[in-house]
């Protein structure tokens, strides 16, 4: 089956997700600020990623009919 924009799109904030986290577990945060951040980014991440999981289960759901 060939990629779609949603599987390209949601790979890669899964990859800036991953990213993020491996930072912060490598200590990587200087301070309590810039954990935030990170913290902040890996939540948006996760947000696009459901949302385009939620749009390419209703366009699945829509060619269905």
């Amino acid at each position: 089956m060939a990629k779609t924009v949603y599987d390209v799109l949601i790979a890669k904030h899964a990859e800036d997700v991953l990213s993020a986290t491996q930072f912060l577990a490598n200590g990587g945060a200087k301070d309590f600020a810039e954990y935030r951040e990170v913290v902040g980014r890996i939540r948006g991440l996760q947000l696009a990623i459901q949302t385009t999981q939620d749009l390419l289960r209703s366009q699945d759901k829509d060619d269905d009919n």
